[in-house]
């Protein structure tokens, strides 16, 4: 059984690890081990620091934090701030072919990334798909991230779009859930061919 859906109008990507490939260890190569690196991350719980920079936090702010309470890493993390595009090798494999033929099919095609906006400018020059999109909405920019209810809210009433007729994709579970719950068609992204799949499954030419 499945349910009716309502026809699709517009797709909504997430980009990191969606369309541009984001691996935050990069920076470190030939600077730190892996050992390292781990150490680094698990101190200063780089999950809840990075999520912070998504929500808007700007850097000059987010490294005077570090001096203050973990100042032996404070080279590190401004060489990881000062180096990373390093964190973005290039596009996630298919998607860039995928949003090439949504959007020659006509269909609308969006970006909402958890991102700082200091660095977002990265983003397209590693992955020119995203270029092809009629615009992003950056976390870091509106100082709201996934996955607040929120900034699905915003997405919905900034791009005059319909929940129920936009399908929004992306690779975190809570995100997909997240968008869900605010009425997106949510699909979890596990990679070019599946997504496809996905997408053809609600009508959409692929």
């Amino acid at each position: 059984m499945t349910r009716d859906r309502s026809p699709i109008e517009a797709v909504v990507f997430d980009l990191g690890n969606v369309l541009v490939q984001w691996d935050p260890y990069l920076p470190f190569t030939g600077r730190l081990t892996r050992d390292e690196v781990d150490a680094l991350f698990d101190e200063v719980d780089f999950a809840a620091f990075n999520h912070l920079q998504d929500a808007g936090r700007p850097w000059a702010e987010a490294l005077q934090a570090v001096r203050e309470r973990h100042p032996r890493h404070l080279a590190a993390l401004t060489l990881y701030r000062d180096n990373f595009a390093a964190s973005l090798p290039g596009p996630v494999p298919g998607s860039a072919a995928v949003v090439a033929d949504l959007r020659a099919a006509g269909v609308r095609l969006l970006g909402l990334t958890n991102w700082s906006a200091e660095t977002f400018h990265h983003a397209a020059p590693a992955a020119p798909a995203i270029d092809l999109l009629e615009d992003v909405l950056v976390s870091g920019e509106v100082l709201l991230a996934k996955p607040d209810p929120r900034i699905f809210q915003l997405l919905a009433d900034r791009f005059r779009l319909v929940p129920s007729r936009t399908v929004f994709v992306d690779d975190s579970p809570a995100n997909v859930a997240a968008a869900s719950g605010e009425g997106f068609d949510a699909v979890l992204f596990t990679g070019a061919t599946a997504l496809r799949g996905d997408l053809a499954a609600r009508g959409l030419p692929v």
